[in-house]
């Protein structure tokens, strides 16, 4: 076993002094608070458990920045799907595994030790299926491999261009499968998870998959996480009014078995009967707050949501820009913008601080949407992060302020180490393999850009 001691970490909700670890095979063996580091100990000053990123396609890491471009009068998150349909045409899975080794090294980077892929680009450029249905899976499994990050694959299902069960898009032909095909697809992807990854399933929305059809993935994987996108746009919001005469979080909540095991990937577009519901369910709000920015998706009703009881997880999505403190942060911004008052998201009352309330509750929604165990506990996987407590936005932190200060104010250079099963995989700030990880991105972007 290795020890670890820390002036200060995060153990049970809130900082602990003199924290130290031990780990083997992976996992937390003993935690003890007020301890002295022992001979031998790895001895660091902040210590965070890692933090889930429950929504990410990896490989849109190739096309981040290439969008910023006024491409029509009405340009929205439509035209940016048109750019990212032209983008995904030429992939090969080798590309896919290095454009998302480089998302999963900045990932680690920047505080998630383990990530949710949903993964739903699995044919071939001409639309047909690899004799592996699931090689472009074990491109995913390659890079979580390469990187170390813990993996939740998400397969997802999609068969239709819009509700109703419409015909797809030739823009679409890559991500297609029935109900047959995916279920071989899913079989596949299960021989292609590394060590200490696990497997949910995803109908990618209600555009994309029929009521008949969803209910037919659920069998697939009866105890794994299931992940959703929904109402991320208004335009969806109306063609599901059009199509069903609910709105889309109503439709689910109506007619889907939705219960803890679930994330809803966006739910921006709800209203507030449709918020109380989906808190009471014990489900989860899987939030792209950046992601959501860049494509003008619009503002998940976070404070009342919050205050109704709802639990929430953050995501990196379309791999904009990778920052867990970014996430945390923008998701605080947005409320201010939206109600011009500040420090919204938190209670006045035991923990009145932004930073602490935002980390502690991704969290643990994180961990609840992946199905993965977080915290500094025994038995517990031993992710686990160490702040640099020598960064200038630190020199006045306390234990009331250290997560703000992390959040709000230190940007680049705020993790130190980070840790996936007990294995550092991050040392100074920098993946152990961050250059050879970027010199293969760089020759696969230069190659599909050409």
């Amino acid at each position: 076993m290795t020890g670890y001691w820390f002036e200060r970490a995060w153990v049970d909700g809130g900082w602990r002094a003199g924290v130290r670890l031990t780990v083997g095979d992976g996992r937390f063996r003993t935690v003890e608070t007020g301890a002295v580091p022992k001979e031998g100990d790895e001895r660091h000053a902040a210590g965070l458990p890692g933090l889930c990123n429950v929504h990410s396609h990896g490989f849109q890491r190739g096309m981040a920045g290439l969008s910023e471009r006024r491409s029509r009068p009405d340009d929205n998150f439509w035209s940016w799907r048109d750019i990212m349909y032209r983008f995904l045409d030429r992939l090969t899975p080798e590309d896919v595994a290095a454009i998302t080794a480089q998302a999963y090294a900045e990932m680690l980077e920047a505080g998630f030790t383990r990530v949710g892929e949903f993964h739903y680009l699995h044919n071939d450029p001409a639309g047909a299926s690899y004799a592996n249905p699931a090689e472009m899976a074990g491109a995913v499994a390659e890079a979580a491999r390469a990187t170390g990050i813990g993996l939740t694959l998400l397969p997802v299902f999609y068969a239709h261009g819009s509700f109703g069960g419409s015909e797809p898009s030739y823009g679409q032909r890559r991500f297609l499968n029935d109900p047959d095909s995916f279920a071989r697809l899913m079989e596949a992807s299960r021989g292609t998870l590394p060590a200490g990854a696990n497997i949910g399933v995803a109908p990618h929305s209600l555009r994309a998959a029929t009521p008949e059809e969803i209910e037919c993935l659920l069998q697939l994987c009866p105890d794994g996480p299931i992940h959703i996108h929904v109402a991320e746009q208004v335009q969806e919001v109306d063609d599901c009014l059009a199509w069903s005469g609910a709105r889309p979080v109503e439709w689910l909540l109506d007619n889907a078995p939705v219960d803890e095991r679930w994330c809803l990937i966006h739910a921006t577009h709800i209203d507030e009967g449709e918020r109380r519901r989906l808190s009471a369910t014990g489900a989860v709000a899987g939030l792209c707050p950046i992601t959501e920015a860049n494509l003008g998706d619009g503002i998940f009703p976070a404070t009342d949501y919050l205050q109704d009881g709802g639990r929430f997880a953050i995501g990196t999505d379309s791999n904009i820009q990778i920052d867990a403190a970014g996430e945390l942060r923008a998701l605080e911004y947005s409320q201010r913008l939206a109600q011009r008052a500040r420090a919204l998201l938190t209670s006045q009352g035991a923990s009145p601080s932004v930073g602490a309330s935002l980390y502690a509750g991704a969290a643990m929604g994180g961990a609840q949407a992946l199905n993965w165990g977080t915290g500094l506990a025994p038995g517990r996987p031993a992710d686990f992060m160490s702040l640099n407590m020598a960064h200038p936005a630190f020199a006045a932190a306390s234990d009331e302020t250290r997560l703000d200060c992390w959040i709000f104010a230190a940007g680049a250079g705020a993790i130190d180490r980070v840790w996936r099963g007990g294995v550092r995989c991050v040392e100074g700030g920098h993946h152990h393999h961050a250059p050879e990880i970027a010199e293969r991105y760089r020759r696969c972007i230069a190659r599909i850009t050409a």
